[in-house]
């Protein structure tokens, strides 16, 4: 990897691991690399970052409706029902 691809996400304080992909998966990644001229680590990185960011909103999502009442699925069927909606 050059500094330049150093200098465009990744920092020079990487760490390396092993993952294994299934190979389509995989294919699918090497394709996209060669297409958008990123390597296979940049996608890898920028997907779980995607991913942690959303599992963060979810979480404050969670938090923010703490307070709310919990209903179980009849519950809910039967307010449905109680308002006509069903």
């Amino acid at each position: 990897m050059t500094l330049q691809r150093y200098s465009e996400g990744m920092s020079l304080e990487t760490k390396r691991a092993t993952v294994y992909f299934d190979p389509d998966l995989h294919r699918a990644l090497r394709f996209q690399a060669a297409e958008t001229q990123r390597s296979v680590s940049e996608l890898v990185n920028n997907a779980v970052r995607l991913s942690l960011a959303e599992d963060a909103d979810d979480l404050a999502a969670f938090d923010a409706r703490r307070n709310e009442p919990n209903l179980s699925f009849e519950e809910v069927v039967q307010d449905l029902k109680r308002r006509g909606k069903l």
